[in-house]
């Protein structure tokens, strides 16, 4: 993992929170002049939890937050998008960070915890997913969705394969072990990482998505620090982690191909992807289709990828932590972009970021 700051470092110390706390004062119109004095409303601590994956995403954004609006600061407990979804249910914390929108059954919870209101999904950012692997002599690899989903279920279990090798011609490939790692703890990776191969590679992946890994071949490692340890410690290992910390260990990283060549994991080849996503429905609440992203073949796109979602409350705040979620939310979506490349993530398109404001200016 990448050296975290100061205050995104207390985030994670920090006990999760409720929404009954006594609010603190707004900071109103004395945050900075790059805000409004509507960015800056609201209580100054916020309380989330939920997704590793977005974990450095909202180390940026809380920095960002207290250096647009001062004074103002969110501690995030990054515990897994299962725990996460959880303890927010629970009324624990303010918000759930996830890397998947509500289930069918978490709905109806979801919104009696919201005092009767819905529960919207709201994605701040999208984030990678890699094929990260420890194969000695194999510094470049090709994998698709049809030959990654054999491994995960067992079908494929040595590195010199014939479907590996036909994806990778010149390259040569060891008699070694397939050992794929998976994420045991409840995990919004795992549900993007199925619903991927769900999508893009049917006839070998039945075995369904969900935040619990479904394949029935490996070795399982809790949260996504978790994976890159196992991989490294693993030879003949391939696991699948958000790109941020496979970054960050120097992982070897797959390139995949979906039908038009191998593509590479990239800014580019992730962003080119990102405009495949669609939104479920019209209206506020921005759960996302991705299957026409997942089942793409457009040449120079990346195609793993997992949504960052904050669920969040329409309406049953009380208006302090109302001001408060929206002010972390605006920020986040406008000045909160600008650093996310660099943290391993894709900032949110325009046309995304147009309507996850209206999404979260109608938050009451």
């Amino acid at each position: 993992m990448t050296v975290l700051s100061a205050a995104a470092l207390a985030t994670m110390m920090t006990a999760c929170g409720s929404d009954n706390n006594a609010p603190t004062p707004s900071s109103g119109a004395s945050g900075s002049a790059s805000a409004s004095a509507a960015d800056c409303g609201g209580k100054n601590s916020l309380t989330a939890e939920g997704s590793t994956a977005q974990q450095n995403a909202i180390a940026e954004f809380n920095k960002t937050w207290g250096q647009t609006c001062p004074g103002k600061t969110l501690a995030y407990n990054p515990t897994g998008s299962g725990a996460g979804v959880t303890q927010f249910l629970a009324k624990q914390v303010d918000f759930a960070g996830s890397d998947s929108a509500l289930t069918a059954d978490q709905v109806a919870p979801a919104a009696a915890r919201c005092g009767g209101n819905p529960a919207w999904n709201l994605p701040l950012v999208f984030g990678p997913v890699a094929m990260a692997y420890n194969l000695e002599g194999v510094d470049k690899l090709v994998v698709n969705a049809d030959v990654i989903a054999k491994m995960f279920s067992g079908a494929i279990t040595t590195w010199n394969d014939p479907a590996i090798a036909a994806l990778n011609s010149g390259t040569t490939l060891p008699n070694t072990k397939i050992t794929p790692i998976y994420r045991s703890d409840s995990s919004g990776t795992t549900d993007n990482f199925q619903q991927y191969l769900a999508a893009a590679a049917p006839g070998s992946w039945t075995k369904g998505a969900g935040k619990e890994f479904q394949g029935g071949a490996g070795e399982g490692a809790q949260k996504s620090s978790g994976v890159v340890q196992a991989v490294q410690a693993t030879p003949g290992a391939i696991g699948y982690v958000e790109k941020s910390p496979a970054a960050a260990a120097n992982l070897t990283t797959a390139q995949i191909d979906s039908g038009a060549g191998p593509v590479a994991l990239t800014d580019d080849s992730t962003a080119k992807a990102v405009g495949a996503a669609k939104f479920k429905a019209d209206g506020l609440d921005l759960a996302l289709d991705l299957n026409a992203l997942y089942a793409s073949k457009e040449a120079g796109a990346y195609p793993l990828m997992l949504a960052t979602y904050e669920i969040v409350c329409s309406k049953g705040y009380d208006a302090d932590t109302a001001a408060g979620v929206k002010s972390f939310l605006t920020v986040s979506a406008n000045q909160g972009q600008a650093t996310l490349s660099q943290a391993g993530f894709v900032p949110l398109p325009d046309s995304f970021k147009e309507r996850l404001l209206k999404s979260v200016d109608a938050i009451a």
